[in-house]
């Protein structure tokens, strides 16, 4: 899988971070990850924190961090009324995320802003690596199970923060947040309208 950001492995002790680049963290990665207290180090305040992406209508740019979409309508880790704020490590993956639920047309007719965060303090995340899950399909395109909805909202009540692998592109990771309980946490960085490479639209 992709590596994952400095920030967030900063994070993490030198005794465990060495943990995981050794031998033994290809066996025990899963666990140490899960485990290690990230809370152990809080990152500074001067500190450039863990960035992420999202891809979002211009018409609710205003709200971009509100969640309200996963509040209003059931996601892959959220049921209706949960306010999760859903972002990507990388900006090639909120796009794609949109992209396979909205289409490249709809991108290439509908304005669309491209926001860069930032979460200010990296130790409020926890990460789940893919051997984290009980059921390898949970990270696969398909129809959503309340087992695996019921397995976030778990992970969440002791990190408001979570790091997962993306679905649409599984090398990928995807950053879910609570937003009811990070108030003060994000800051965004910039705002830029997004142009899509008309390539990829097919002509009818």
């Amino acid at each position: 899988m992709t590596p994952l950001p400095r920030a967030l492995i900063d994070a993490y002790s030198e005794a465990s971070a060495a943990v995981l680049r050794g031998p033994l963290g290809s066996v025990l990665g899963a666990q140490a990850l899960a485990d290690v207290a990230l809370s152990s180090r809080q990152a500074s305040p001067d500190a450039p924190g863990l960035q992420f992406w999202r891809l979002v209508n211009a018409r609710h740019v205003d709200t971009w961090d509100s969640g309200e979409g996963a509040f209003r309508v059931s996601g892959r880790w959220n049921k209706a009324g949960t306010r999760l704020l859903y972002g990507s490590l990388d900006p090639a993956t909120a796009i794609l995320e949109v992209a396979v639920h909205s289409g490249f047309s709809a991108l290439d007719a509908v304005p669309h802003m491209l926001v860069c965060a930032r979460i200010v303090h990296p130790a409020l995340v926890k990460v789940l690596l893919p051997h984290s899950f009980p059921n390898p399909a949970w990270l696969r395109p398909g129809s959503y199970s309340p087992n695996q909805v019921a397995f976030v909202q778990q992970a969440m009540e002791s990190h408001p923060m979570l790091v997962v692998p993306s679905a649409v592109s599984p090398h990928s990771w995807n950053l879910l947040i609570d937003v009811d309980r990070t108030k003060g946490e994000i800051e965004r960085v910039s705002v830029e309208v997004f142009s899509l490479d008309t390539r990829l639209v097919v002509a009818p």
